[in-house]
């Protein structure tokens, strides 16, 4: 495989022993990062500066976990109880939050909400039970618009040990890239009075206010990368005739992505970890992933060949989110990149058949709570809002352990997409746009809501503590669209530093 990316790892055919733990050293030549896959119950993740080739003659100054950019895999066994020691070598605090994972409240890695940032030369052991198999992610959740962009996550698998086994078992972590560097979230969103010397084509003039506001220009995002590398460094899927194979997929950046897998029908077998009821067969559609989304999909290896499994969008960025699936044997390329074609997006609401359902539309909840969406400016500065109001001044949903609760989610901006993710829970979707689910039962931690578009979802308040509730377009979540989950009848024996420079965002 070639430097870098997790896209060559065969995992199925690795031998991966308890506690095997590999990184490279920071003095490394960036062309020698090799992935990494962790299994054990005790592990170690060190944050760390460095540099690493991130689309062939680009390299640019990377955070890592263990040196690279994803962090390490960990492969952890249905019902094991992980420790994880976050190793801060980094200048700034940091901490690990463990997306879409059920687990203690404590062990949720929110700076401010569940413990302190981890300071420079500190470190902190994540202890948790993996009750939950399936696909999942880590990230840090400090200062994460920054942080996140700069590279700190990796993949978090489960496995279930009675699960469908397969061949091959590849993750592929999507993201995007400047190629001039990052741009930290302290130089969007300025007042007009600190804007001398910006480039001011990137602002937008408010009509209302008349005054200057810069919004977050995803177009600096120039590079699409799969585990960590763009275009050719991007490495092969190996597979051999008749093997049945799985990719995940997990969206780490703030674009959504249409994924198109050429050459094979297949299966989208779960969503968010959560397993899909007999899923249907998929081909020539595009599965849509957004930030903060998981996606697995099986294929049977029936067509010999070099096939394509990429991006499609008009951004010139997609052609550098392309992995080859290459069959043994097969060494000449019989597939042609057509990342411009636009194909239909599967409609998760209708896929799958009807199973059984823990909540539905008709029934009444410990709680209702309408959860407004909006893009607003306030001050000078764009705002991302719930219900009128930006963080810490929104509103929290308050419950108590066993009620259910039902949450409509509206999206009012005009042209901003916003995927909410709900800590330590999972919820079903009821409905799209007023219309009932008529797929599988779907249950995610992540949806995704278009402008104008509603969705009402359910869960079970079973999960005690204090949880978050926010956009994972993480530059809305810094500048407002985050409320909490509280239940009143937790307490905690966690106390905040002042001094800990904790930024929850």
């Amino acid at each position: 495989m070639n430097s870098g990316g997790m896209g060559g790892m065969d995992h199925s055919k690795m031998n991966m022993g308890g506690n095997k733990e590999e990184s490279t050293s920071e003095n490394t030549k960036t062309s020698e990062l090799s992935a990494t896959v962790l299994t054990g119950k005790s592990l170690t993740l060190k944050a760390q500066v460095s540099n690493q080739e991130i689309a062939p003659g680009v390299t640019l100054p990377v955070w890592t976990f263990n040196n690279s950019v994803p962090g390490p895999e960990l492969r952890i066994k249905q019902g094991e109880m992980v420790n994880i020691n976050l190793v801060n070598e980094l200048p700034d605090p940091v901490s690990i939050h463990w997306h879409g994972v059920p687990l203690p409240n404590d062990m949720d890695g929110i700076p401010g909400v569940t413990q302190n940032a981890v300071q420079p030369g500190e470190s902190f052991v994540y202890k948790f039970k993996a009750d939950v198999p399936g696909t999942y992610w880590y990230h840090s959740h400090q200062d994460s618009a920054n942080q996140l962009d700069r590279g700190l996550y990796g993949s978090f698998i489960v496995e279930d040990s009675e699960n469908e086994k397969v061949d091959r078992d590849y993750s592929l972590i999507l993201d995007e890239w400047n190629s001039k560097g990052t741009m930290d979230m302290d130089e969007v969103n300025m007042s007009d009075n600190s804007m001398e010397g910006m480039d001011h084509s990137q602002m937008n003039m408010s009509e209302e206010s008349n005054t200057m506001d810069m919004k977050h220009d995803m177009s600096m995002y120039d590079l699409f990368t799969i585990n960590g590398k763009s275009s050719s460094l991007v490495s092969n899927l190996n597979v051999k005739e008749g093997e049945k194979v799985r990719i995940r997929l997990t969206n780490a950046g703030f674009i959504s992505h249409q994924i198109h897998l050429h050459g094979h029908e297949f299966r989208i077998t779960a969503t968010d970890g959560q397993p899909v009821n007999k899923p249907g067969i998929v081909k020539e559609s595009v599965i849509a992933i957004a930030p903060g989304e998981r996606y697995d999909i099986e294929f049977e290896a029936n067509n010999p060949g070099q096939w394509y499994i990429e991006d499609h969008g008009d951004n010139a960025a997609v052609k550098g989110m392309k992995a080859l699936i290459t069959y043994e044997g097969i060494s000449e390329n019989s597939d042609k990149a057509n990342d411009l074609e636009a194909l239909p997006v599967v409609d998760m609401t209708q896929y799958g058949e009807n199973g059984q359902r823990t909540f539905s539309l008709e029934q009444k909840y410990t709680l209702d709570y309408t959860m407004n969406l909006n893009t607003e400016l306030k001050n000078n500065k764009t705002v991302y809002t719930i219900n009128g109001a930006t963080f810490p001044e929104t509103e929290a949903i308050k419950v108590k352990k066993g009620d259910t609760v039902k949450v409509k989610m509206i999206n009012n901006s005009k042209s901003d997409d916003h995927p909410m993710h709900l800590h330590g829970h999972f919820f079903q979707v009821l409905s799209k746009n007023g219309k009932a689910i008529t797929g599988a039962p779907l249950m995610k931690d992540t949806l995704n809501l278009k402008p104008g578009e509603e969705y009402v979802v359910a869960f079970k308040a079973d999960n005690e503590g204090n949880w978050m509730f926010h956009c994972h377009d993480l530059h809305h979540a810094a500048s407002g669209m985050v409320t909490q989950l509280l239940y009143t009848d937790y307490k905690t024996d966690f106390v905040p530093d002042p001094k800990a420079g904790n930024k929850p965002e």
